[in-house]
């Protein structure tokens, strides 16, 4: 997997995506990332990117020749074109599954007041969204969509059965269900009694319930949503 990131600040990508396990993942191989200067696609001696829109309105929108220019570049045979932007679809684990079986995924950050409406229209596959708020650039949810996608791809994670139970990671979306470790009595909390029972059959029933209780309590969305798929004949 290949990640070419366009953006006009390469720099803050290199703490982020160089440690835990997206770091490990581009140390062995498993994913290339690289921060590309949309500044270096400019031909201008102030290297401009932006511009004021037509018909008039606040702030400056992203120009469409760099942009164009630099996705021609880096363009493969199989490559994937991602827009970050607050009117794309809403991001979550599916879409991380889906963009995981693809070889070579170029994103697109936004800046300023958004981009020209050509490069959403002829140039970017689909435009991303990772949440219903206004961010300074697009460069969080570029790095939000490479952590992602990267711990999907087979190697970059310790274990490979480790984001079976994950929040999202079920057939149905639920959440996880609460973990405890060592030691079984911190302070005066115990660890619940089932867990140490030794009856895998209970436990994972405990599980399955504590993983809905959680859901209904913080996500009633996500349930409602399974209500319906289970109605509709979508979950058995």
């Amino acid at each position: 997997m290949h990640f070419d990131i366009i953006t006009l600040f390469p720099d803050v990508f290199f703490g982020p995506l160089s440690s835990s396990i997206v770091g490990r993942a581009v140390k062995k191989g498993i994913v290339e990332i690289e921060a590309v200067n949309l500044r270096d696609y400019t031909h201008d001696r102030h290297q401009t990117v932006d511009d004021k829109p037509f018909g008039g309105g606040p702030g400056m929108l992203m120009k469409p020749e760099p942009l164009f220019e630099a996705v021609e570049a880096l363009r493969k045979e199989n490559t994937k074109v991602i827009l970050t932007g607050p009117r794309g679809v809403k991001f979550n684990q599916k879409l991380a599954k889906e963009l995981a079986n693809e070889d070579h995924l170029i994103i697109i950050c936004g800046h300023y007041e958004g981009v020209d409406e050509r490069v959403r229209e002829h140039l970017a596959d689909m435009e991303i969204s990772i949440g219903d708020y206004i961010l300074t650039s697009g460069n969080l949810p570029a790095m939000v969509i490479c952590d992602a996608v990267t711990r999907l791809l087979p190697g970059a994670l310790g274990c490979e059965e480790s984001d079976d139970d994950e929040s999202f990671s079920t057939e149905d979306g639920v959440l996880e269900y609460p973990q405890y470790t060592r030691p079984a009595r911190f302070r005066s909390w115990d660890v619940p009694e089932i867990l140490i029972s030794g009856d895998h059959g209970k436990i994972e029933k405990w599980k399955r319930e504590q993983a809905i209780k959680e859901t209904l309590k913080t996500r009633p969305d996500i349930m409602e949503k399974i209500e319906n798929q289970h109605k509709n004949g979508g979950i058995k």
